[in-house]
């Protein structure tokens, strides 16, 4: 049978697809696909037995966005399909292998560089100005994590990877390391197919996890998780995780870097997702010296800089705590004057780990004395009681 041309001319909405994909990759996004506004139907049921369960620990941000989150219609009812791009940003070596360097800072390997927000968000915006001019009467919305979108179900969806036993995104084709991006928009396009799950009967990472974050497959515990304690949690660390957390100060990679899936990961193709080599192996003696100036100079446009000064610096007295380096006496030592509480109470414990018994009781007998900050004492205190 012959059929009429017309039959092989690809629709207006297929060409426009076509388009999409063909500015996505152009602009350095290596992964791109689309999936429907309605095609995370169980999301939302998740969303809520997460939140009844705490395990957003204080994030309530996560609550007050609660409904927008829990459905892409909710946050924009005229949504018709879902663009979601990833962009690759693996590292060029083993990230895990600086644990073992306890006089060294460990610093997630997506915070080494620029902040992905910007960087992700620059593209984004510039793809869909593109779109835009193909499709006029076509509204369209940009979001890049900060925006309550179930970005990893999406890209599930979408055909981007499935969301492994650690809840993050594993890609058959890079792996671990991407970063997520969407674009709503009200065209009507031809959606891809979901990825099935690949992850099988390994369970590598929810065994090298230092504070066992997951009390399930395919669920995580936001409270226990040293990402979540290092960079979201504004309090004092809590005394269970201190020594778990190592030389972790900025996140941590370890249930992405164990993932075999990894072996297919490229080293990241955009400049400024590279780790800068300051940001490498960093000396805890170096950063404990940061001012709250100096820390805003070394970490201008890193994603560091968020958390401020005072819970970085709480951060690193921990990884100074379990460092074992009695040369960072000194230098921890004169954090017990810093006009914050948080840092003056993890300058504590870090002596506590770091003095003998005898030096520390000394030192305790002065300092307490000075202290009038409820935590800090309560440092003080458990700090002699575990001597």
């Amino acid at each position: 049978m012959i059929l009429h041309s017309e039959t092989y001319k690809p629709s207006q909405a297929q060409r426009l697809k076509q388009f999409i994909l063909e500015e996505s990759r152009a602009a350095g996004f290596d992964l791109v696909a689309i999936t429907r506004p309605d095609a995370i139907p169980f999301a939302e049921e998740r969303l809520r037995q997460y939140l009844a369960l705490g395990r957003h620990a204080s994030m309530d941000w996560m609550q007050e966005t609660e409904e927008r989150r829990a459905s892409p219609q909710n946050l924009w009812p005229e949504v018709r399909s879902i663009i979601v791009l990833a962009m690759n940003y693996g590292p060029d070596g083993n990230p895990m292998a600086i644990l073992q360097h306890k006089d060294k800072a460990a610093i997630s390997v997506y915070a080494q560089n620029r902040d992905y927000h910007d960087i992700i968000k620059g593209k984004l915006k510039g793809v869909a100005s593109r779109f835009a001019s193909r499709a006029a009467d076509e509204d369209l919305k940009v979001f890049v994590d900060t925006a309550p979108v179930m970005e990893k179900p999406l890209a599930e969806a979408a055909g981007l990877g499935w969301q492994g036993k650690h809840t993050n995104l594993v890609s058959r084709s890079h792996g671990s390391w991407l970063f997520l991006g969407t674009i709503f928009t009200t065209a009507e396009l031809p959606p891809d197919e979901r990825e099935a799950d690949h992850c099988g009967s390994c369970h590598a990472c929810l065994d090298v996890c230092p504070t066992n974050a997951f009390p399930a497959p395919y669920q995580l515990d936001a409270g226990r998780c040293i990402s979540y304690l290092t960079i979201e949690h504004k309090e004092p660390i809590p005394l269970e995780f201190r020594k778990a957390m190592g030389n972790r100060i900025y996140g941590c990679d370890d249930c992405l870097a164990v993932c075999p899936w990894n072996k297919f990961a490229e080293t990241a193709r955009e400049t400024k997702l590279q780790a800068r080599e300051d940001l490498k192996s960093p000396s805890l003696a170096s950063l404990l010296m940061l001012d709250d100036a100096a820390f805003r100079t070394m970490f201008s446009g890193s994603p560091i800089k968020r958390i401020g000064r005072d819970r970085f610096i709480r951060n690193v007295l921990i990884a100074s705590g379990n460092s074992g380096d009695p040369g960072l006496i000194e230098t921890v030592k004169t954090h017990l004057a810093d006009p914050s509480p948080l840092v003056r109470g993890a300058a504590v414990w870090a002596l506590s780990e770091l003095m003998d018994e005898d030096g520390f009781a000394a030192l305790r007998m002065h300092g307490a004395a000075k202290e009038n900050d409820a935590s800090v004492l309560t440092e003080w205190h458990k700090a002699a009681k575990n001597q």
